[in-house]
């Protein structure tokens, strides 16, 4: 079992014009490798438009970077990249506190973040890694 319907980079199926999104999609992991399946509506939401961009022959392959947020009562967790394996654990901040952020590295790089009330440096790292998968891509 893949745990998922595998598809390719523009979210194609083995069967030429049948689509996967959302919570049953694995897809290639543009910085990882690998293929990821991520369970989040607006992860969703964006393979559905990328997948229309396909349909109507602006065919580009989903490179977004995976993440998800969650609302816990009064707790906000912010989730960006994809870490299954990593070297290290880099925790700044205070889980006691609810202000922290948790980074998962292999070496130099930094595979995922997952912080609790940092809005701001989550974004932060969403657009670095956009910025690296760009750079792997021109």
């Amino acid at each position: 079992m893949e745990k998922g319907i595998v598809v390719d980079a523009y979210l194609e199926t083995a069967t030429k014009g049948i689509f996967a999104i959302g919570d049953a999609a694995r897809w290639p992991d543009p910085r990882g490798g690998g293929l990821v399946r991520i369970e989040h509506w607006v992860l969703a939401q964006r393979q559905g438009q990328a997948v229309a961009r396909t349909i109507v022959g602006e065919r580009t392959p989903f490179t977004d970077v995976p993440f998800f947020w969650s609302q816990h009562y009064d707790i906000s967790i912010n989730y960006v990249g994809h870490a299954e394996r990593w070297e290290t654990i880099e925790i700044d901040g205070s889980l006691e506190q609810h202000d922290v952020s948790v980074r998962y590295r292999v070496g130099d790089r930094i595979l995922a973040v997952a912080s609790i009330f940092r809005d701001r440096e989550s974004l932060e790292a969403e657009l670095a890694m956009e910025h690296e998968i760009g750079a792997v891509h021109e």
